[in-house]
């Protein structure tokens, strides 16, 4: 198959650690995070409840905080080789705007979907946009999460003029299952939450990717 587009989680694919993990581990809030992650509500309002952690909180720290994960093994190199081969890529987080940029911008990844983190005059205010708009209260929805990650993948095929089926998805976790069950190859990277069930290929190390291209 020609690929024209690959898609990836973020955290704890790209990167080797989670970002809110990461910042409220050293900011002191991981006990309230993992409380909020327990609750029996839509992934979406989670989003919106952890975000209110943040406020006050700079951008210049978040983003040093954020620098300090490392990527995981071969993720440069991997990059470097779908670049060669003019291949798109895109990152589908359920992360914060600000932090998935700033790796597009590290790794010149094309797209960029994230949840839109609400700044002023540099510092966070505990306000975030979920990317979905049209949420649903229905836990394991693709809706009831603040992004969509099926939606998402459809939404960047629309704009390069492609079929989904022309698309490599990847990611780590549960919220993973939608858009790789949408994309043409769905790669499951040291999978949780049973997600091998719902890709077509598991795989330990980002340079195994390299097979499919």
């Amino acid at each position: 198959m020609n690929y024209k587009l690959i898609a990836f989680d973020m955290d704890d694919t790209l990167l080797s650690g989670r970002t809110i993990y990461v910042i409220a581990d050293r900011k002191g809030f991981r006990d309230e995070v993992d409380r909020i992650i327990s609750m029996e509500i839509p992934n979406y309002r989670k989003t919106m409840e952890i975000a209110k952690l943040l406020e006050g909180m700079s951008v210049e720290e978040f983003l040093e905080i954020f620098r300090s994960i490392p990527l995981n093994d071969n993720v440069p190199e991997v990059f470097d080789e779908i670049r060669k081969k003019k291949i798109k890529t895109a990152i589908i987080s359920n992360s914060y705007d600000i932090a998935a940029k700033d790796l597009a911008e590290r790794l010149k990844i094309d797209f960029v979907i994230a949840n839109e983190l609400i700044v002023k005059d540099g510092i966070i205010t505990g306000v975030v946009i979920p990317h979905n708009r049209n949420p649903v209260d229905k836990i394991g929805d693709c809706r009831s999460y603040s992004v969509c990650k099926s939606e998402a993948l459809e939404e960047i095929c629309r704009k390069l003029n492609i079929d989904p089926s022309e698309t490599i998805a990847i990611g780590d976790g549960s919220i993973d299952r939608f858009m790789l069950s949408t994309a043409g190859l769905g790669i499951a990277y040291r999978p949780k939450a049973n997600l091998e069930e719902y890709a077509d290929v598991v795989i330990d190390d980002m340079i195994e990717l390299l097979r499919f291209l």
